[in-house]
């Protein structure tokens, strides 16, 4: 019989290494085997089926709408809030700290002294608090044109962009804009684009982790918003995570850089991309496992 390498088979299949080689280590790939490092594939050997998703809400998804509505402390709603908003900020240039972070979502209050801080750092801290609440009551429904651009709405409420002739909140960019240099798609053209990719994601009856990840990569290409597009795109992520009983993640600043690379080099290299949310993905889980919660 013909073998071929874990290399050979994620590409046959377009997956990533990592998966086929998490697929030969929980045997389900028949008739892999080990020689030495090395995972040996039958050469016709088949990519294992998913597993069918079910109806019910997930234990992750239960668990953070009942502490959420209890307003628990300390409990994987808490966490999430606090890790998911400084994270996604901070990635975008927000300079509150992690512990500035927890301070206002645990008290409603501001205690920073000694040191000048953003208003608008603030404002998008508890303005992306309320943006997470909005993923959490709303995770099953269909992603549309008009729930992303709620979100938008609710991210840049009150800010100082919020108060710019030009600036549009809760609603597609005015003026062409770019990100990391690259060429973003043309205002005029927004509208279609966001129609088109929501049109072919929701075509597809169950959403795999790939298809999230092309979606957020697409997203992030045609860049709709003035400004607001990185944060957007991750609460849409999480969300539709959520929805398809997909573990999500937080992209953690030492994930940054590698983040970034893997939305650049996404048509090309999918791994790069789909392997650091896959380490992020690792990190929530064990976040999961402390709490015991089952995914």
């Amino acid at each position: 019989m013909e073998y071929i390498s874990v290399v050979a088979f994620a590409e046959k299949y377009g997956i990533s290494e990592r998966t086929a080689r998490n697929y030969c280590a929980e045997g389900k790939i028949e008739g892999a085997f080990l020689t030495g490092k090395t995972w040996n594939i039958p050469v016709n050997a088949a990519l294992p089926a998913r597993k069918r998703r079910r109806s019910k809400l997930s234990p992750l998804l239960t668990a953070l709408r009942e502490q959420k509505a209890m307003q628990l402390k300390g409990g994987i709603y808490h966490k999430t809030q606090i890790d998911l908003t400084y994270n996604s900020n901070h990635i975008e240039g927000s300079r509150l700290t992690h512990d500035q972070t927890r301070y206002i979502f645990e008290t409603n209050t501001v205690g920073i002294e000694g040191e000048s801080v953003r208003v608008d750092d603030i404002i998008e801290t508890t303005n992306h608090f309320r943006c997470i609440d909005l993923v959490i009551d709303r995770a099953e429904e269909r992603l549309t044109e008009s729930l992303i651009k709620e979100l938008h709405a609710l991210l840049k409420s009150g800010t100082s962009d919020s108060r710019k002739e030009w600036f549009a909140v809760g609603a597609y960019k005015r003026l062409p804009n770019e990100v990391g240099g690259n060429e973003t798609t043309a205002p005029e053209l927004v509208g279609r684009k966001m129609k088109a990719l929501l049109a072919e994601y929701n075509a597809k009856r169950q959403k795999s982790l790939a298809d999230i990840l092309d979606l957020h990569q697409r997203f992030e290409t045609i860049h709709p918003f003035q400004d607001g597009n990185g944060r957007v795109g991750r609460l849409v992520m999480f969300k539709e995570c959520l929805a398809n009983g997909i573990v999500p993640f937080i992209i953690t600043d030492d994930l940054k850089m590698f983040y970034y690379r893997g939305l650049q080099r996404w048509p090309e290299v999918r791994e790069y991309l789909t392997d650091t949310c896959l380490t992020a993905q690792d990190n929530y889980k064990a976040v999961l496992d402390y709490f015991k919660i089952e995914y």
